[in-house]
């Protein structure tokens, strides 16, 4: 409950959007977090490990051909790996640090 994204009183799962991004063949790994916006409150942001050259214009449509519109990703950043536990849990908390900072 504490990992919900409140996007103008919506409330968004970070996990459907994840397991919606693990569908894109060239995504190899993701992770959404709620990332501060002055007008939204929250707006999903996605980080992305893919497998070949994405470009974040043509993810961003593609997450908002299959999702409706309040669910649709706002931001996306790509990395080399997605941080986890030893259990292979997201480590959302250091992706949020990461996100304050800037």
């Amino acid at each position: 409950l504490k990992e919900l994204i409140k996007y103008k009183g919506y409330s968004i799962a970070p996990a459907e959007l994840e397991a919606l991004l693990m569908t894109h063949p060239q995504i190899q790994d993701a992770a959404v977090i709620p990332s501060p916006d002055d007008v939204a409150g929250e707006i999903p942001k996605a980080y992305v490990v893919s497998q070949a050259e994405l470009h974040e214009g043509e993810l961003l449509s593609w997450v908002a051909d299959r999702v409706s519109p309040n669910k649709k990703i706002r931001r996306v950043e790509f990395l080399n790996e997605i941080p986890k536990s030893d259990s292979g849990k997201i480590l959302r908390r250091v992706l949020i640090e990461r996100d304050r900072k800037g």
